[in-house]
């Protein structure tokens, strides 16, 4: 693999000495190519993120931009394949076979290094999530190509390499890296990192049908039942209109039942900071940041964060930022639209009142934390 990380000071020289003659047999790959990712019928509302983000890359490469969709026989996967032209969709490859009714590692990887074989994309994208990242791990290696991990920027530079940001040492820094001379390049983004495109209604252009070629047989792995995690009590942050979170500047586990008592109150979901979780304050499913979820808000309410980098790229999409913080130099009051200097102990109380009078006028309701 051949990933570059692009450095600060010297950084054109050290690319360009980098930079070899990419390989012939490499300068037939072109267009960018999204993985629609589909379970139980159901698409994962990144992979539309994704397309978002694939068609402005395919539009400054004046390339195609294509939806891979990848599952079992049957009208959802031929759904999914149609809907990705309302996504912006110029072409879609379509493999489906019952043998992809569950996902695993082995009929994915065929299926999609298989694709990647054949029709030759230059730019392969896929969600960050459970299995995507198992899968792009697994295609990045079997294609002997290089994979950035968790991007929060994608780009192409003028000589059409794509250029992917993700934050590195811990969330302190921002790298961008190039996967020189290998194709395709490969890049996983987070859910919500990138905005959500406008879907619009489309006439299904060109769907290229693959056949698999894999019968169960030739699959280890066996997939013996389902259990679905309808039970489960982990957060929605990702897709939460309002979130309020919580940071050390809270002081102590027990006062962050405040951030919980104005979450409810508002009917938003709550979250924390990496150090919380660090600390056992929080479970790990309510950190936010770029080791945790990203959001994107129409309202983020933020308490005694001091608001470090990896804790910025996972918060930065939302509408309307509101800091709390008692130190008016907090890293946090460079992106918050609304800074307020104050201690949250005696402002999260307040708000709580405040939000109680003006939205429960009549009610005596207490608030359930």
């Amino acid at each position: 693999m051949s990933n570059v990380t692009k450095t600060a000071a010297p950084a054109a020289a050290g690319r360009a000495a980098a930079k070899k003659e990419l390989p012939e047999h490499f300068k037939a790959y072109k267009h960018v190519w999204v993985f629609v990712e589909l379970e139980r019928g159901q698409v994962h509302p990144v992979s539309w993120e994704l397309m978002g983000a694939g068609r402005r890359l395919a539009d400054k490469l004046n390339v195609n931009l294509a939806a891979v969709v990848v599952g079992p026989e049957g009208q959802s996967t031929r759904n999914a394949a149609l809907e990705s032209f309302c996504y912006g969709a110029d072409l879609t490859y379509l493999v489906s076979d019952n043998v992809l009714a569950d996902y695993r590692n082995e009929s994915y990887t065929k299926a999609l290094t298989e694709l990647v074989n054949t029709y030759k994309p230059e730019i392969l994208l896929l969600g960050a999530t459970t299995l995507g990242r198992d899968l792009a791990g697994s295609v990045a290696t079997t294609l002997s190509t290089g994979l950035t991990a968790d991007c929060t920027a994608l780009d192409v530079d003028a000589d059409g390499s794509l250029a992917a940001t993700r934050p590195t040492f811990g969330g302190s820094l921002l790298c961008t890296i190039y996967t020189l001379n290998y194709r395709p390049q490969m890049a996983t983004v987070r859910p919500r990192v990138m905005p959500m495109p406008e879907r619009v209604e489309r006439d299904a252009a060109r769907i290229i049908v693959h056949p698999l070629g894999l019968v169960e047989d030739d699959i280890v792995t066996k997939v013996l039942s389902f259990l679905p995690d309808r039970e489960s009590e982990t957060s929605n942050l990702a897709y939460a209109d309002v979130v309020v979170a919580g940071g050390l500047g809270l002081g102590s586990p027990e006062n962050f039942r405040l951030v919980r008592e104005l979450a409810t109150l508002l009917g938003a979901e709550y979250g924390c900071s990496r150090p919380l979780v660090q600390k056992g304050w929080v479970t790990s499913d309510r950190q936010i940041g770029q080791t945790g979820k990203t959001i994107r808000p129409k309202l983020y309410i933020a308490a005694g964060i001091s608001g470090a980098i990896q804790h910025r790229v996972g918060v930065e999409g939302a509408d309307l930022i509101v800091a709390i913080n008692t130190d008016k130099r907090a890293p946090i009051f460079d992106f918050a639209h609304v800074a307020i200097v104050s201690d949250a102990m005696q402002l999260l109380p307040a708000l709580t009142a405040a939000f109680r009078a003006r939205l429960l006028p009549n009610s005596r309701a207490r608030i359930a934390v």
